[in-house]
């Protein structure tokens, strides 16, 4: 049997929720690791891990963690496997903010590029505006004096009528 040793929490400077969490994934390990070891290592290591997850039962009821090799080995894969995972969620989390801001950023060009085709057709819009306005003034300005040749006439011909009249 290997030399196992136990230690409170009050020296590693765990919370009671941290020290729960390790006592619980140390558990883990060890059922994890004596599945594994009777059916790789045979009858014999298979008592060695059960007396050691009988060991690390019996001083987590204690409030102590138990810090035999192969305990603590057992734990150690047990949290490389959270931390791989924990890795990999937040790899995950990076690639899908950066997709959100990426498509973020391009709906904003696409709404820069519509503003922009917008205030070009504004500006077209109004360049229109002035040449209709320009037109219609010189139109008014044409209406005037078609108004004057117009006076002119109606002078002209009353006159020619009245002329016509004296000679009758």
């Amino acid at each position: 049997m290997s030399a196992s040793m136990s230690v409170p929490d009050v020296r590693l400077g765990l919370t009671s929720s941290e020290l729960q969490m390790v006592v619980h994934q140390q558990q883990i390990a060890l059922q994890g690791s004596h599945a594994g070891s009777v059916a790789s290592r045979g009858r014999g290591m298979g008592r060695n891990s059960n007396s050691s997850s009988r060991a690390a039962s019996a001083a987590s009821s204690h409030g102590r963690l138990l810090l035999d090799p192969d305990s603590l080995q057992a734990l150690n894969y047990q949290l490389d496997g959270l931390l791989r995972d924990i890795r990999r969620r937040i790899d995950y989390l990076n690639e899908q903010s950066e997709l959100s801001i990426q498509n973020t950023y391009d709906k904003a060009g696409n709404v820069i590029a519509d503003a922009d085709v917008e205030i070009a057709r504004m500006r077209h819009i109004l360049a229109s505006i002035d040449e209709l306005e320009n037109e219609f003034d010189k139109i008014c300005r044409i209406r005037d004096i078609v108004k004057g040749f117009r006076s002119r006439v109606e002078s002209l011909d009353h006159r020619l009528d009245q002329a016509a009249r004296r000679r009758r």
